[in-house]
C-alpha cells in the first residue's frame, strides 16, 4: 500500500518561508512524476510544481522564482521550498506521485499566509 504523508504546513506572514515535505512509503524509484498541487475552497485543485524522476522541474507561473521542488529518492521524500509567500498562496497543499498508470495523493497540509 503506497502512502504519501505531508508535513510542514502552518501559518506564516507575507514574505515569509515554509518548507513542505512529503514522505513516501516504499521506494520512490518506482515513481515517475511527483510534485505538489493546492486547492482553496470552491476552486479546482491546481498544479503548483512537478518533478520528474531525473529531476526536471516545472512550475505554475504564479510561483516561478519563489518556490522550489526537489526530491531525494534515497530518503523517499519530496520537498517544496516556498519563499516570498503571498496571501494568495493560502491553500491546502497536496503531495502527488504517479506510479505507472496510477496517481497517488497525500492527505493535504494547510498553508495560511496572513499578517
Amino acid at each position: 500500500q503506497v502512502q504519501l504523508v505531508e508535513s510542514g504546513g502552518g501559518l506564516v506572514q507575507p514574505g515569509g518561508s515554509l518548507r513542505l515535505s512529503c514522505a513516501a512509503s516504499g521506494s520512490m524509484d518506482s515513481f515517475g512524476d511527483m510534485g505538489w498541487y493546492r486547492q482553496t475552497p470552491g476552486k479546482q485543485r491546481e498544479v503548483v510544481a512537478l518533478i520528474t524522476n531525473n529531476g526536471v522541474t516545472n512550475y505554475v507561473d504564479s510561483v516561478k522564482g519563489r518556490f522550489t521542488t526537489s526530491r531525494d529518492n534515497a530518503k523517499n521524500t519530496v520537498y517544496l521550498q516556498m519563499n516570498s509567500l503571498k496571501p494568495e498562496d493560502t491553500a491546502v497543499y497536496y503531495c502527488y506521485g504517479r506510479r505507472g498508470i496510477y496517481n497517488f495523493w497525500g492527505q493535504g497540509t494547510q498553508v495560511t499566509v496572513s499578517s
